[in-house]
């Protein structure tokens, strides 16, 4: 992935998240039924959505007789990591204290406080 990659619009990163929960190659008609659940679109408006996501770097296409089947060239993971740290330089500087401060202000459940307690605890963040 670039250094420089921009966020997502939403509904690309819509198209991408059916992608990356599918096991790669993803069929076209895979990604229709998938995005009718959750946001339906015309066929035209998708197959433009995949078309950019392929331009930007993010997908490859393979054409399969009158099919396409899509792979993912970046992985879900990645992309989150490199958003989240681009959101928290953004939003709050990098000051972790700032961070923790809107997280606990934001309506968090103490659950939810202690599972972050309990993996930081750990060492698995």
């Amino acid at each position: 992935m670039k250094k420089d990659t921009k966020r997502l619009p939403d509904s690309e990163l819509e198209v991408m998240q059916v992608i990356w929960s599918q096991n790669p190659p993803v069929a076209r008609k895979v990604v229709e039924e998938e995005m009718k659940k959750i946001h339906p679109i015309a066929q035209t408006t998708l197959l433009i959505l995949i078309t950019r996501l392929a331009d930007k770097g993010y997908l490859n296409i393979e054409k399969r007789g009158r099919n396409s089947e899509y792979t993912p060239l970046i992985k879900q993971e990645e992309y989150q990591a490199k958003q989240s740290k681009q959101f928290f330089e953004r939003m709050f500087g990098g000051n972790i204290g700032a961070f923790a401060s809107a997280l606990c202000d934001s309506g968090i459940s103490k659950e939810d406080l202690q599972e972050l307690k309990e993996l930081l605890d750990r060492n698995e963040l």
